[in-house]
């Protein structure tokens, strides 16, 4: 008998086949995806900026820790279809259907049959459509995961989806793309209004308050619940429309609002269900961040990169910091090449702290996240009414809010051709004049760019303007990837430093640094990061040993190591210890596994060869 989940998910794709039916589609109808004029994309884009930014700002660390060395693409469209962002790897969609993964494509079921995306926002629920679950032929050359997103006032406002054309696995994909959705919504939700009201998170452990997957509740000083996640609906099992926190919880108000701020505490939900707490009191209104990305909140750790802290050792690294130290406060532009996650903006951060512009503003600009259709928008800025969807107040431009301090172009080879002439231009004549016309206003700016192209070869295949290219590289530098640095050991230190807390002095055990060395480290330093973030999370004061590292960095080791195994770690002999060690830790393969460093699949290999059952 079928499960209750199959059964739902199968009556999904069946309804959805009959609407599609109902519109006149066929199996061998092609996509229509509507895509709108220029001008309507612009204001398309413009009109829904805040959902774009938070999403991005959401989303982006799931694809940069998890997703990156997918073939997948995550998409956020509208309550109408419309694809407003994309993040991820295109290389998988056919030239032929390319317009279908651009800002303003239209994924509706009536347009482009049972979808993710359309298939979410008709059901209103979360979905996987597997390859042949597409209606038209056309699009079955793809597997999709969508869920749709709700604002404060729970009125679905968007969808997220994550495609590819390669096996995903329903659950583990369904999953993820849930949890980035629930995301936003919480983001949303804090971002409205946080600043005014109470916040309650709550869960089922202290040890998992700081989840996505949390109930959340906004309330006032009366105890009046103004917003809830639906977490919170799930876990309490009620609707929380305009009810009372103390109607919730058997705790009085008062006594609610007493509780030490930042600190967990016990409750007890209608004398039934036991959780623990979290309470922030309201936040004073505060200056948001002058750059296109949303921010994060400034620490110690983001305070703490210096030319020093990031020269640990490496000859390549070294004689970057000394280049650039040379000419840093020259009018010489410079340009970084460097893989993903090697660290360019780290490194142009800590030039900008060494120079005389430091108490100067440094605005970031990620050239590729910012939506073609709205980079000379964000770059130059416009005046008032300049096209429709417009802020009426007009925009001043990033170039302009780095006046006197440092702009960053990161992913410079990913800006379109037609703003590469507009920012020869300022670069030529040190001003900018907005969008819509207006008098040019001069600025004073040190330039640095950052690619992990090759700007040449763009330059040759007519993809990069020649002139541009020798107005930005004025001193090119080069970051080596982490697995050819020499200053591993250094480095693994210094942020495992960096990301522990002040009662975590543990450190690192021998076998971790052991399995460190060998690792190929396909994500750089922006890996190693998050690698030892989880590790840390998990080993709590304890020094961090192999079980205490995600699964995904075993995948890497084993990809990148001999099918073989080394004789001490698997003895080749039929009494080997392997099925010892197995039943020394009770069984449990995920720990041995990460002790080994190799993943479970290879152990379970490893032990039916020598005739355990498993």
């Amino acid at each position: 008998m079928a499960e209750p989940a199959q059964l739902l998910h199968d009556t999904i794709i069946r309804e959805s086949w009959n609407r599609c039916r109902d519109y006149g589609l066929t199996h061998q109808t092609p996509p229509s995806f509507g895509r709108p004029p220029q001008g309507e994309v612009s204001a398309l884009l413009e009109s829904h900026r805040a959902l774009v930014q938070t999403t991005h700002q959401e989303v982006l660390p799931y694809y940069e820790n998890i997703l990156a060395n997918s073939n997948c693409l995550i998409l956020l469209a509208d309550n109408q279809g419309q694809l407003l962002q994309s993040w991820g790897d295109r290389r998988f969609v056919e030239p032929a259907y390319a317009p279908g993964f651009d800002a303003g494509a239209g994924w509706l079921e009536r347009q482009t049959g049972t979808n993710a995306i359309g298939t979410a926002l008709a059901c209103g629920q979360a979905v996987h459509i597997q390859r042949d679950e597409h209606f038209l032929k056309a699009n079955r050359f793809m597997t999709g995961s969508a869920s749709p997103i709700f604002d404060a006032q729970r009125q679905m406002i968007g969808v997220l989806d994550v495609s590819s054309d390669s096996y995903l696995p329903p659950t583990h994909t369904l999953g993820m793309v849930k949890m980035m959705s629930q995301s936003v919504e919480n983001r949303l939700i804090l971002n409205l209004f946080r600043d005014q009201y109470f916040q309650l998170t709550f869960n089922t452990s202290h040890d998992n308050l700081d989840s996505q997957w949390s109930g959340l509740l906004m309330f006032d000083e009366d105890g009046l619940v103004v917003s809830a996640n639906r977490r919170a609906d799930s876990l309490l099992g009620v609707g929380l429309a305009r009810v009372r926190v103390e109607s919730l919880f058997d705790i009085p108000l008062q006594q609610l609002l007493d509780q030490p701020e930042g600190q967990p505490f016990p409750l007890r939900a209608a004398g039934r269900y036991r959780f623990q707490g979290l309470l922030k009191r309201p936040q004073k209104p505060r200056i948001q961040a002058r750059d296109f990305r949303p921010q994060p909140v400034a620490t110690k750790k983001q305070e703490g990169f210096t030319l020093d802290s990031i020269n640990l050792g490496d000859s390549r690294v070294d004689k970057a910091v000394r280049q650039a130290q040379r000419i840093l406060e020259k009018d010489i532009p410079i340009l970084i090449h460097g893989e993903t996650g090697v660290g360019k903006e780290v490194f142009v951060k800590a030039l900008h702290q060494a120079s005389s512009r430091a108490e100067q503003p440094f605005i970031a600009v990620n050239c590729a996240a910012i939506p073609a259709e709205l980079v000379e928008s964000e770059l130059f800025g416009y005046e008032k009414g300049a096209f429709t969807g417009a802020n009426q107040k007009g925009s001043i431009g990033l170039i302009r809010k780095a006046d006197k301090g440092t702009l960053f172009l990161d992913e410079i080879g990913d800006m379109p051709l037609n703003v590469q002439a507009r920012l020869l231009r300022v670069l030529q004549e040190r001003s900018v004049q907005p969008l819509g016309g207006g008098e040019p206003y001069p600025v004073n700016i040190r330039l640095m760019s950052a690619t992990n192209r090759l700007l040449r070869q763009d330059v040759e295949a007519g993809l990069f303007r020649q002139d541009l290219y020798y107005r930005v590289s004025g001193l090119n530098l080069e970051l080596p990837p982490l697995r050819e640095r020499s200053d591993k050991a250094a480095l693994f230190q210094r942020v495992w430093d960096y990301y522990r807390e002040p009662q975590q002095w543990a450190g690192l055990s021998r076998d971790v640094l052991e399995l460190f060395q060998r690792h190929p480290w396909p994500g750089n330093l922006r890996q190693l990061s998050s690698v030892i973030q989880v590790a840390l999370a998990m080993a709590d004061d304890q020094p961090i040993r192999p079980e205490h590292l995600p699964d995904d960095f075993f995948a890497d080791l084993e990809a990148n190591q001999v099918t073989s195994m080394p004789t001490h770690e698997y003895p080749s002999s039929p009494g080997a210890d392997l099925i010892s060690q197995y039943h020394a830790c009770g069984g449990n393969v995920s720990h041995l596994a990460r002790s080994l460093g190799v993943s479970r699949n290879t152990l379970y290999k490893r032990l039916r060869e020598q005739g355990l059952k498993v």
